[in-house]
């Protein structure tokens, strides 16, 4: 994926897991751009340019998406992205350390290119964001 350099969107409200993802991209050599929102709303605010915030040009591609977030969750945040017809064909990968099973179905129902549950042990969390270049370098993005 990194040839193509398409831009990531990283929804996530807690640091460290900010910190372990990019040291995670790091570490597998995904070099393309990381753009950090650290909940739903502000998310919106970046792919919109609200908010007095400068509107991501060419909008990201891909958005990692945690689910339990303040202000806006990443449901609430599928949702609202679901029905932006400029927005809607962003492809989603929820990673999170939610479980749930309503959690789950709801992501799923609006169409995420998949749900992993983040890794506790640094190791696998390594892993997993292996397995996802694999699969962003396997998948042909719009």
């Amino acid at each position: 994926m990194q040839d193509n350099k398409i831009s990531i969107l990283l929804v996530e409200d807690d640091e460290v897991d900010v910190m372990n993802i990019q040291r995670a991209f790091k570490k597998n050599h995904i070099t393309n751009p990381v753009h950090v929102a650290g909940n739903g709303l502000e998310a919106l605010a970046m792919l919109r340019g609200l908010d007095g915030r400068e509107k991501l040009t060419p909008a990201p591609k891909i958005i990692l998406l945690d689910i339990n977030m303040p202000k806006m969750n990443g449901i609430e945040f599928l949702t609202e992205l679901r029905t932006d017809p400029e927005l809607r064909a962003i492809s989603v990968f929820v990673l999170t350390t939610s479980d749930e099973e309503k959690d789950r179905v709801a992501a799923y129902d609006m169409n995420v290119a998949g749900y992993i549950l983040k890794p506790v042990e640094p190791g696998k969390f390594m892993e997993a964001v292996k397995t996802l270049d694999v699969f962003w370098s396997l998948i042909e993005l719009p």
